[in-house]
Parts: C-alpha cells; sequence; structure tokens
C-alpha cells in the first residue's frame, strides 16, 4: 500500500514540478551520487562509473539543448553553459583516465544548481508582484 502512495505521489510532483524543479532535482540527484563516491575506499567501480557517465549524460543533453534553435535562454548563458558543458566532458575524460577531478565535477553541479534556485526565486518574485 505504501508503494501506490509514493507511486502516485511521483506521479502528481511530476505533474506539479515546474521545469526549473525538475532540472533541480536532477542536478542533485546526480551530484549525490558523485559525492558518494568521492572516496576510492568505500566506493565501487560501478557507482563510480555510473555517477561520471550520467554526469556527462545529462551535460551532453544540457549542451544539445543549448544548441536548438528554439532555447530561449540568453545568449550569454548559453555561451557559458556551453563552456561549463564542455569542461565537464573534458574533466570526466581525466577522472575516467585515473586522474582525481571528481570535486570539480561536483562543484560545477552545485554552482548551476544555486543558479536554479536564484531563477525559481526570481520567477516567484516576479510572479507575486
Amino acid at each position: 500500500m505504501q508503494a501506490l502512495a509514493f507511486k502516485a505521489y511521483g506521479e502528481i510532483t511530476r505533474r506539479t514540478a515546474g521545469e526549473k524543479e525538475i532540472e533541480y532535482a536532477l542536478f542533485l540527484q546526480i551530484t549525490e551520487a558523485l559525492e558518494n563516491v568521492l572516496d576510492p575506499e568505500t566506493r565501487s567501480f560501478s557507482e563510480w562509473a555510473d555517477a561520471i557517465s550520467r554526469n556527462q549524460q545529462l551535460w551532453t543533453l544540457i549542451a544539445t539543448d543549448l544548441l536548438l534553435p528554439g532555447n530561449a535562454l540568453p545568449e550569454e548563458l548559453k555561451r557559458s553553459l556551453f563552456f561549463l558543458s564542455e569542461f565537464v566532458r573534458q574533466t570526466s575524460l581525466k577522472v575516467l583516465s585515473g586522474e582525481e577531478g571528481i570535486p570539480d565535477l561536483i562543484e560545477v553541479n552545485k554552482t548551476v544548481m544555486a543558479g536554479l534556485v536564484r531563477q525559481s526565486a526570481d520567477s516567484m518574485d516576479a510572479e507575486v508582484a
């Protein structure tokens, strides 16, 4: 019964959450996965590889979306996010080759998450005014 309640709640959340909230939740989930594999003593190889791969996939999707003609973000923000996606790609390759760089990936994600929170707050302020 409890599983059905959680499933129903999840469906309602998906229908009522805005784009920024969904983006934030996705960044949060992937960033937490990266944080969970920071310690080489406690992580499993599959969790480590999965966290890095999922982060790369997220940033590849972002880069692809930025290049679409219908993307309404300001050009300067598009450029900045595209450069970040390239940084994430290059850093991920370094991490996969044995160099440590996961904290850099986490920092980038948290910076974007903070920006999403600010955008949501600004949108709410505009709706109230």
